[in-house]
């Protein structure tokens, strides 16, 4: 900071812009939202605590501030508005007599179903002109902000499916996040993203659902995660072990690999082995606690300088 003024260069200047404008069109929307919201005489703040004190179970007031980033004291004359209104109740903790828990009452809950189907009208009408792909692009760009934002903290196992089935521009998509996520988190060059493509290239024209598969994990339609088996006679290679870095530590990880070794147990491979490199350390600790045990160990300077790639496999 020089005089109260923030230095940007170009780079950060241009992506302040972008997101104050977004900032400043979805304003505009909430505005939409707010005006319908005000119609019920709630205003859009007032409607966010009732929603949490719904959500959450054995909600308190230090609760509310922390979620909703909002002032105790005008928290305080929310409440008390409720109170009046007959939406809400407080009830003394048994554990702790300073703790008062936060519930709605049946009218309370009324109101919430209410004021719940009208936003959903008028979330519907917004998107209804969009395609339906563009409805789908918005949703899945939507969730990308709030999970890099809160960098996955608010993620759970539960929220993520996952499919077997291969679709159109998901082996492109995967492609591209292992460029990223290894170029960014290990220097990999480009040339591994290469070596990516031709592999799926292969999986593509070889590809057996009887002695192959590849599961896609997904978040609201995003793929966060992937992992692959392709039959070789009697042994099965699993390839593709990779994790948006947002949805680590959830245990989706250990879920794809024991989903990729059931398969090949049910598919009665003699074995399941895997090529790594040495730099991948979490990945070949799970690899270990699973029964990996290392074969071999090779230089490899493709993809970057000092690099040792690693074959591992398990016995079935």
């Amino acid at each position: 900071m020089v005089g109260g003024i923030l230095k940007m260069n170009k780079k950060l200047k241009d992506r302040v812009s972008i997101i104050r404008s977004f900032n400043r069109y979805y304003t505009n929307i909430l505005g939409l939202l707010d005006q319908h919201l005000l119609e019920s005489d709630l205003s859009l703040s007032e409607v966010r605590v009732l929603h949490e004190i719904e959500k959450n179970e054995k909600c308190t007031s230090r609760m509310l501030v922390d979620i909703l980033c909002m002032d105790a004291g005008y928290l305080s004359r929310i409440l008390k508005k409720f109170y009046k209104m007959g939406l809400l109740i407080k009830e003394k903790s048994a554990k702790d007599a300073r703790a008062q828990y936060l519930y709605l009452t049946a009218e309370g809950k009324e109101k919430m179903d209410e004021l719940n189907n009208s936003s959903d009208e008028q979330i519907v009408q917004i998107i209804k002109p969009l395609t339906e792909i563009d409805k789908n692009c918005l949703v899945q760009n939507m969730t990308s902000i709030e999970t890099i934002l809160t960098d996955g903290a608010n993620i759970k196992l539960e929220d993520i499916t996952i499919r077997t089935d291969v679709r159109p521009g998901d082996i492109g998509y995967i492609t591209y996040m292992h460029g990223w996520i290894y170029g960014e988190e290990y220097g990999y060059s480009s040339a591994f993203e290469g070596y990516v493509a031709e592999s799926f290239q292969k999986f593509l024209l070889n590809y057996n659902q009887d002695n192959d598969s590849l599961w896609c994990a997904e978040h609201n339609g995003n793929i966060i995660g992937c992992i692959g088996i392709v039959g070789h006679g009697e042994r099965a290679q699993l390839r593709w072990f990779l994790i948006n870095p947002h949805y680590r530590k959830i245990g989706l990880g250990k879920k794809l690999l024991q989903e990729s070794l059931d398969f090949a147990k049910a598919k009665n491979y003699r074995s399941v082995y895997l090529d790594t490199t040495s730099d991948l350390d979490k990945a070949i600790s799970m690899y270990k606690r699973v029964g990996f045990i290392k074969k071999l160990e090779t230089a490899n300077n493709s993809w970057r300088e000092d690099l040792t790639e690693l074959e591992f496999e398990m016995e079935l």
